[in-house]
């Protein structure tokens, strides 16, 4: 089964277990301008959590850009998701906008692949970084360029961008400003492979449908498990380890994984 529904900014398709959402603004580089943008965003994020059958979501952007990030005319202009009249506003601007999309991004139980299509720029980078997996074209480009504009990351960046590339390496991407290309981001493990532009959705659909033959429950409570082990203790997470396993071997699926083992077969899972 496949559907799609295109709205303004999110593009999001299902085709069995794996969701792709596309960032659909090619003309304006993918750029995230207005409050509607972070929504829909977290919009199609709920949705995709709230169907047990999905076990997979690809994001990546339209055209040649996966995302410049915020718009500066906007932050220019004073409107949309950054500054506003005055600080006290700019702050509440951040936390129901743009700071709601990456916790909603960081938070979803589903595993994420991130193809990056082309340049990922600040928060187009932070976005990028919220994905469990990221595979890029030969193409992109990755900056966390705040400092270029005067500003700092505002997304929650500088927690987010040293899990993935350590502190020393996040530092220097965020203090410089300075732009890397998809090999040097290959060299720091800011991505986990390169492909050619052409193959690059072919080469993410590859690694979801290695996804999403598992068990969908179990890939959710896998990936609830690599998000708290980044910032708990050992003993915290055994105890919440020991907690997951217990719901899990109580599944329909983890039961018919067992028989299809010891029976020899394909399993057939459920989400149940």
């Amino acid at each position: 089964m496949s559907t799609t529904v295109a709205e303004s900014f999110v593009t999001y398709e299902q085709q069995d277990r794996l969701v792709t959402m596309t960032f659909n603004r090619p003309e304006a580089r993918n750029a995230i301008g207005a409050m509607q943008d972070c929504q829909e965003v977290i919009a199609a994020l709920e949705r995709a959590q709230a169907d047990r059958r999905v076990s997979c979501i690809i994001l990546t952007g339209a055209g040649s850009c996966f995302s410049a990030g915020g718009n500066l005319k906007a932050m220019k202009a004073r409107s949309g998701i950054g500054r506003l009249e005055q600080p006290d506003s700019t702050r509440a601007n951040y936390r129901r906008g743009v700071q709601r999309m990456i916790s909603a991004l960081w938070e979803c139980e589903v595993p994420m692949v991130a193809a990056i299509n082309g340049p990922a720029i600040g928060l187009g980078l932070d976005i990028a970084c919220t994905c469990d997996l990221r595979i890029a074209a030969d193409c992109a480009r990755f900056a966390a360029s705040f400092i270029k504009v005067g500003i700092v990351p505002g997304d929650g960046g500088a927690w987010i961008l040293p899990r993935v590339v350590g502190l020393g390496r996040a530092a220097e991407l965020i203090l410089t400003g300075d732009a890397i290309d998809a090999a040097a981001a290959l060299a720091i493990n800011l991505v986990t492979s390169v492909v050619a532009g052409t193959n690059l959705l072919a080469a993410a659909r590859e690694l979801a449908a290695r996804i999403t033959v598992n068990p969908p429950r179990a890939l959710r409570l896998a990936k609830r498990l690599l998000r708290e082990g980044q910032q708990q203790r050992l003993s915290d997470v055994l105890e919440l380890s020991a907690a997951l396993q217990a719901l899990a071997h109580e599944t329909h699926d983890h039961a018919e994984a067992l028989d299809a083992l010891l029976e020899k077969r394909t399993p057939q899972f459920t989400g149940e």
